[in-house]
C-alpha cells in the first residue's frame, strides 16, 4: 500500500486500532493508558500504534519520561473528502432514480373509481 488514503483505512480495518482512534479523541494517552483496557501485552499495543503511526493517525512525542500519543486529526479530512465524493455521487444517482419514478408514476393512468351507489 503506497497512498496514505490506503493505509489509513487498512489501519483502522481492526477493531482494535478503531478503539484506540476513538479513546484518542478524548485527549492523548500513553501506551500504558491504551493498553489498559486490553488483555494483551503492552508489546502488542505497540505494534497496532506503529501501524496507526504508520499510517499518519497518530504521532508521538516526548514528554520528560512519557511518550503521549497524539491522534493527528487532519488525516480525518482526507478520509471525509473520499468519503465525501463517493456520497455525492451516490445522492446523485439516487436523485436521477426519483426523477425516474415520478415519471413513469405521471405516466400511470388514475385508477378508475367505483361510482357511488353501485355494488363492487
Amino acid at each position: 500500500m503506497s497512498d496514505q488514503l490506503s493505509r489509513v483505512f487498512a489501519a483502522l480495518s481492526d477493531p482494535t486500532r478503531r478503539d484506540m482512534v476513538a479513546r484518542l479523541t478524548d485527549g492523548d494517552a500513553t501506551v500504558g493508558d491504551l493498553a489498559a483496557p486490553y488483555a494483551v501485552s503492552v508489546q502488542a499495543v505497540s505494534k497496532h500504534l506503529k501501524v496507526l503511526e504508520d499510517a499518519g493517525l497518530v504521532t508521538r512525542s516526548r514528554d520528560a519520561q512519557r511518550r503521549p500519543v497524539h491522534l493527528e486529526a487532519e488525516v480525518f479530512d482526507l478520509m471525509t473528502k473520499w468519503i465525501e465524493r463517493y456520497r455525492r455521487r451516490a445522492e446523485a444517482r439516487y436523485e436521477r432514480l426519483d426523477d425516474v419514478l415520478a415519471d413513469l408514476n405521471d405516466e400511470q393512468p388514475e385508477p378508475e373509481k367505483p361510482l357511488e351507489g353501485t355494488a363492487s
